[in-house]
């Protein structure tokens, strides 16, 4: 089979490009059911002349409907992605890339979705579904999952339903509140997961930012310990990566803590912990919340992160994460990450 189609890509070398650009407008409608031609084309890249002559094309191979509300996939438009997303994923480069970031970081896996979430929704949503897909492979009957906050870890929510069956999971937040944005937060994210999947959820409603003697003190709650017995016993961990400037904006961060971060020239962030480019932990916030020494111990580890310019961020986590990470990433952050790989050496 693959002397076929190596044949076939020296004699026909315009098919790979083709069908790779045919599978990801039929996955785009998929994804985006009811989407018009003007919305498809700005999603795929595409003139307006070009996509209604594609569209055209896997309507009268009726692979889609085209409907008053906009364009729908048919069942045998669904059955062809599946035989081709192997495939397609292969030719474009991804396989290579994913083998390339696992053996570098000696990472469990890593998982590249089309796209980049910069640019295009469709991106998130793919990333979102992955790690449903991860998080059902991972998780047993009442496991514990401690989840953090941020857009993309949100998006996972919505395809929870179609992907995990009921385990009676045990869904807790990560870290307390972060910003005004009370939707992206870890308490209403680890509520949301658990609603979709049929679980439970338990919150921990605490600013991000302690002083020293609020620390010392909430920490001997019982409400608060009891917290921390359950990250002990977290089994799967669902987090994202996050620009640390970003971050440090998020967190509505003092002059003099975005000058520390600044200085020590961090670029990544999770768990509370900025990372510079060598993947040292540089500084940390005073928060109740899951610990980096806490990762060592969870089973099951899935960071879910995408967009070329997150990829210093995404790159500074990944030079200590622990081996357990299955990272679930797009292609715009990993070739990024990629190429930031090669000028390192």
């Amino acid at each position: 089979m693959e002397q076929l189609l190596g044949a076939q890509q020296l004699l026909l070398p315009e098919m790979t490009s083709l069908l790779q650009k045919r599978y990801r407008i039929l996955l785009t409608i998929h994804i985006s059911s009811g989407i018009g031609r003007r919305a498809l084309g700005d999603i795929v890249h595409l003139t307006e002349r070009e996509t209604r002559r594609e569209s055209d094309i896997l309507r009268a191979q009726g692979l889609i409907n085209v409907l008053t509300g906009g364009m729908v996939i048919t069942q045998e438009g669904i059955d062809v992605l599946t035989i081709l997303k192997d495939l397609v994923h292969e030719w474009s480069g991804s396989t290579d890339m994913e083998k390339q970031l696992e053996q570098t970081f000696n990472l469990a896996r890593v998982i590249i979705v089309p796209g980049d979430t910069e640019t295009e929704n469709t991106a998130k949503s793919l990333l979102g579904q992955e790690a449903a897909k991860q998080l059902e492979l991972f998780s047993n009957e009442q496991d514990i999952v401690a989840v953090t906050g941020g857009s993309t870890i949100a998006q996972i929510a919505n395809h929870l339903s179609v992907h995990i069956k009921p385990k009676n999971l045990v869904f807790v937040a990560a870290r307390g509140g972060i910003g005004n944005n009370a939707e992206l937060q870890a308490n209403n994210i680890s509520a949301s997961f658990a609603k979709q999947a049929s679980g439970t959820s338990r919150t921990l409603y605490l600013p991000d930012h302690l002083s020293e003697a609020a620390y010392t003190a909430m920490i001997k709650e019982p409400v608060i310990k009891e917290m921390m017995d359950l990250y002990d016993r977290t089994n799967i961990v669902i987090h994202g990566i996050g620009d640390a400037k970003e971050m440090a904006r998020r967190r509505n961060s003092s002059d003099d803590e975005l000058t520390k971060i600044i200085e020590a020239k961090a670029v990544g962030e999770a768990f509370g912990y900025y990372f510079n480019e060598q993947g040292e932990a540089v500084h940390r916030i005073r928060t109740v919340g899951i610990q980096l020494k806490q990762l060592e111990h969870v089973k099951h580890l899935i960071a879910v992160a995408g967009g070329a310019s997150k990829a210093s961020a995404i790159l500074s986590y990944l030079k200590h994460a622990p081996e357990q990470t299955v990272l679930i990433t797009d292609e715009g952050a990993a070739k990024k990450i990629i190429q930031l790989l090669s000028n390192e050496n």
